[in-house]
């Protein structure tokens, strides 16, 4: 049954000119979307400060994008590290022109490992239990 799958989808949801939206970025963003209107359910529920939302999601947003991108670099491309360090971060290519690539090639165990750091960041920083901010 499974061979009658076809898995060729295209990852560009649309592309404008060198731009191109990627399927796998579109949901990245949509998760972080609802995981930060679930926080803040669960925020008003337990009476806690809404602000401590916006503080929260900005680590995990940034923790996950960093450690996605590091986490692809050190697990599949270690090399990148000694002969291009710039292009670890940097969502430019240089050569031969200056060229938007984006934050390609991310790993979701690095941006797992990311999000993990944070949250006990997080928790350290706010007084909380690392359990207390997992849950």
């Amino acid at each position: 049954m499974i061979n009658y799958i076809i898995w060729n989808g295209s990852p560009v949801l649309f592309s404008v000119d060198t731009f191109a939206l990627r399927w796998y970025g579109v949901l990245f963003i949509l998760g972080f979307l609802v995981s930060r209107q679930i926080l803040l359910y669960i925020y008003r529920k337990d009476g806690q400060p809404v602000k401590d939302v916006n503080t929260l999601s900005v680590y995990l947003i940034i923790s996950a994008a960093l450690g996605a991108r590091l986490g692809y670099v050190i697990f599949f491309q270690p090399d990148i590290i000694w002969s291009k360090p710039l292009e670890i971060f940097l969502p430019f290519k240089f050569q031969p022109a200056f060229h938007f690539i984006g934050l390609r090639e991310l790993s979701i165990h690095g941006a797992a490992l990311g999000i993990l750091l944070a949250l006990w960041l997080y928790g350290r920083k706010s007084g909380q239990s690392y359990l207390r901010v997992l849950d």
